[in-house]
């Protein structure tokens, strides 16, 4: 038995793949800054960071990575924080979020989730971006494929937590579960959940097989009463009266 393989299996690593906790994208002070991609845990995001961190409280943990954008790296230090001998987080920025393009003409946050909506049911199409402009999805899941799979080569590990975007995370479950682009737009990723994915390996870092355990895991609501819309229109649920944006 390896030694750096999940206790009673040949060479199986354990990936808990996690989407940030809450952020406000359209807070006053973000919109004035620009900084989009700056942008903080809300008081909500960092309760929602916390209840995970519990749940995990009885995980060892021997790698931890983040994208680095703030509000990955927050709510992977406040999980490590409920961990015993919790590992150093470490920064992969293969890992960040999709990079989106132009959006134009959009007069509020409804229309603008349905704009997103159809990019994501889009998304295997030839050259289809995230948005005019913005990054190609099948570029985008090359690199965030190779994060993982560049993880799957070190052999110091089996147990592993990554904590990234949703895009990013629809990509790699897109990939893991067999699917290709085609699924992207059918896996949910609510803020502040845990995917569990395992992978079998053969030689250095080839994948035999990838197993999904578990998808969008809500540790502050595990049954997800109450939790009626999709995340995109979680995220934005501040204005769905046709507000202007």
């Amino acid at each position: 038995m390896n030694s750096n393989s999940l206790p009673g299996t040949g060479d199986r690593r354990r990936l808990y793949l996690m989407r940030h906790g809450h952020v406000d994208y359209f807070a006053k002070h973000v919109i004035e800054s620009g900084a989009r991609h700056a942008v903080t845990l809300t008081r909500r995001g960092r309760s929602e960071a916390e209840a995970a961190g519990r749940a995990f409280a009885h995980v060892r943990f021997d790698r931890a990575i983040c994208s680095g954008l703030p509000r990955t790296q927050e709510t992977a230090e406040a999980v490590l924080a409920f961990v015993p001998e919790a590992p150093r987080l470490e920064i992969d920025e293969s890992l960040v979020e999709i990079r989106g393009g132009k959006i134009e003409g959009v007069k509020s946050r409804a229309e603008l989730i349905r704009r997103m909506n159809a990019y994501f049911e889009r998304a295997h199409e030839p050259g289809a971006t995230n948005h005019e402009g913005g990054e190609i999805y099948r570029e985008a899941q090359a690199r965030a494929v190779g994060a993982v799979e560049r993880l799957l080569e070190a052999r110091d590990w089996h147990t592993a937590l990554v904590v990234a975007h949703e895009g990013i995370n629809r990509l790699i479950l897109s990939w893991a579960c067999g699917a290709g682009l085609r699924a992207m737009s059918s896996f949910e990723q609510d803020t502040g959940c845990v995917n569990i994915l395992d992978f079998d390996l053969g030689g250095i870092g080839e994948v035999r097989r990838a197993l999904i355990k578990a998808v969008n895991l809500t540790p502050y609501n595990y049954l997800k009463h109450g939790m009626n819309l999709t995340s995109l229109e979680a995220i934005m649920q501040r204005d769905m009266q046709d507000v202007e944006v």
